[in-house]
């Protein structure tokens, strides 16, 4: 036996298989999976709902449930991107972004921003991707990405060290005065893709054919995506595809939360470096001080 060997790919954490299929085979093996990611969400829910005396076990499936609705929005965002655009986009969008805590975590906070256009967007996933920034009244502390620290430290006992260097040990138990956690938007973003059809295989092609025709890559904004969300539900209705359960709140929800398409995202973590942090902390202090 001779050469690289090969590596075994079997298991789970395997999307990248989508990158090998062609755009009505993805279409068809994605609307499979859409009810089943929203199943999957539906259930942490519901679950958490039972935890009214045990608040930070509720706040971990809480998180669950939203991290699970952001990946069915991730894969809709890939049936929105231009066709002839998805071949460069796919592989980074289901080996990372689908897989990554943070990429998803910050896919679903992002439903409830209003950016201008795309490139605010990006500014402000930017914002959320910093490996740690500064807190505080005068920004004398360096802490670490919140999103980050606040999923692994409700979920698990460990050893923790900040920036006097002093190891402690964090306390999940810590969160159980959590207040109370509304149902995740993202969550509610599914469902109302779900009663208006958009999950269906028929759905996902009207989708694709919709909004491809636009790339959301720098300018492109609220304006671009609300006339194509118009366009989509037309064609959801004229094609009858929108089912008995849909509300005008289902419709409310696309039109006033569904985020610009993200599949042009950066979602990386940014590692800034303790020098740079350091710099801007006292610039921050000076600033302060010259302002008494």
């Amino acid at each position: 036996m001779s050469g690289k060997p090969t590596k075994i790919t079997f298991g789970v954490r395997q999307a990248r298989a989508l990158c090998n299929m062609n755009h009505a085979a993805r279409l068809e093996f994605i609307a499979e999976g859409l009810p089943i990611i929203l199943q999957s969400s539906r259930g942490f829910w519901q679950a958490a709902q039972s935890l009214e005396d045990s608040p930070r076990e509720k706040a971990v499936l809480v998180g669950f449930a939203e991290e699970e609705s952001a990946k069915a929005l991730i894969l809709i965002d890939l049936v929105r991107c231009p066709k002839p655009e998805v071949g460069k986009r796919i592989g980074r969008i289901v080996k990372k972004t689908l897989y990554d805590h943070l990429s998803r975590m910050i896919y679903a906070k992002a439903q409830s921003w209003l950016p201008s256009d795309v490139a605010q967007l990006q500014e402000y996933v930017d914002h959320e991707r910093q490996g740690h920034y500064l807190e505080g009244g005068m920004s004398e502390y360096i802490v670490p990405n919140w999103s980050l620290y606040h999923r692994e430290s409700t979920m698990y006992a460990d050893i923790e060290v900040h920036e006097e260097g002093i190891p402690q040990w964090n306390d999940p138990n810590r969160w159980s005065d959590s207040t109370m956690m509304m149902r995740p938007i993202a969550l509610e973003l599914v469902e109302a893709l779900e009663a208006l059809g958009v999950l269906t295989r028929s759905g996902l092609q009207v989708t694709s054919d919709v909004w491809s025709r636009v790339d959301f890559v720098n300018d492109e904004g609220p304006v671009e995506a609300r006339e194509l969300t118009k366009q989509l539900a037309a064609r959801l209705n004229s094609e009858g595809l929108v089912s008995e359960c849909a509300t005008e709140q289902h419709a409310r929800l696309l039109y006033n939360h569904w985020q610009l398409p993200m599949y042009n995202m950066d979602f990386d973590l940014i590692h800034v470096p303790l020098e740079q942090l350091e710099a801007e902390r006292d610039a921050a202090f000076w600033n302060e001080v010259g302002g008494c």
